[in-house]
């Protein structure tokens, strides 16, 4: 089994262990690994880290009976993967250009039609109304082609997860956050911006199931998730 759950052996090799290879469009997971794009590079940086017996473990996030490495979502974001998979099924690339123009349909659905969320980091943060959550597990969680998408800059797989919510979504709140989250140094702060970086328990409930996402796939709809931090949960050869 790759994750551990009951702790590891004091010989990290006894362990099974996970080599990434990016094959996909964004490769979020690989590039917070620091493993090179190029294929080749990759597979080389890996045999020289086996060779070396180099490895590291990074911490994961669950969401119920789930486990995911970079990011997870519960409403626009997740309608935004939702819809992207449809078109990817129908033969269409899901190329950052759509990924953007999928966004921005959702964006002004969600506007018309809001899909109300509560989130909570117990002994941190109340119950509190918004209308999206992003969950991180590390920094950046996703790119727009080669650019970096930063939520919550002080989150990373060693220190927990990070939230991200939004109370409205109104323009004037929208476009400065994401002028913000695609500066190379972004730290993104506002008044309707609900944001906690490296904390162990993040949940969120809503009073109609809503679109659920975790590492870009799409897990149907839920009205009740628990997202937990799990350290040194694998271990990854680097």
């Amino acid at each position: 089994m790759l994750v551990a759950t009951g702790g590891r052996p004091a010989e990290p090799w006894e362990a099974p262990a996970l080599a990434v290879v990016p094959g996909g469009s964004a490769n979020v997971f690989a590039r917070a690994l620091g493993t090179p794009r190029d294929p080749a590079e990759a597979t080389a940086q890996i045999l020289a880290a086996l060779e070396e017996r180099r490895s590291r473990t990074v911490g994961l996030g669950r969401a119920d009976d789930r486990w995911f490495t970079f990011n997870a979502g519960i409403g626009w974001d997740a309608d935004v993967v939702a819809e992207v998979e449809r078109a990817r099924a129908a033969g269409r690339e899901a190329t950052p250009l759509r990924y953007a123009g999928t966004a921005v349909r959702q964006y002004l659905a969600q506007r018309w039609r809001p899909k109300e969320v509560t989130v909570e980091v117990p002994g941190v943060l109340a119950p509190t109304a918004a209308r999206l959550a992003f969950v991180s597990n590390t920094d950046p969680w996703t790119y727009l082609g080669s650019r970096a998408v930063r939520t919550n800059p002080r989150s990373s797989f060693a220190e927990g997860l990070g939230l991200f919510a939004l109370r409205e979504l109104g323009l004037g709140t929208v476009l400065p956050l994401l002028r913000e989250i695609l500066r190379p140094a972004g730290d993104p702060r506002g008044r309707h911006l609900v944001r906690h970086d490296a904390v162990p328990v993040v949940r969120v409930r809503t009073e109609e199931p809503v679109a659920l996402q975790l590492d870009g796939d799409h897990l149907g709809e839920r009205s009740d998730v628990e997202f937990v931090s799990v350290a040194d949960a694998l271990r990854v050869v680097v």
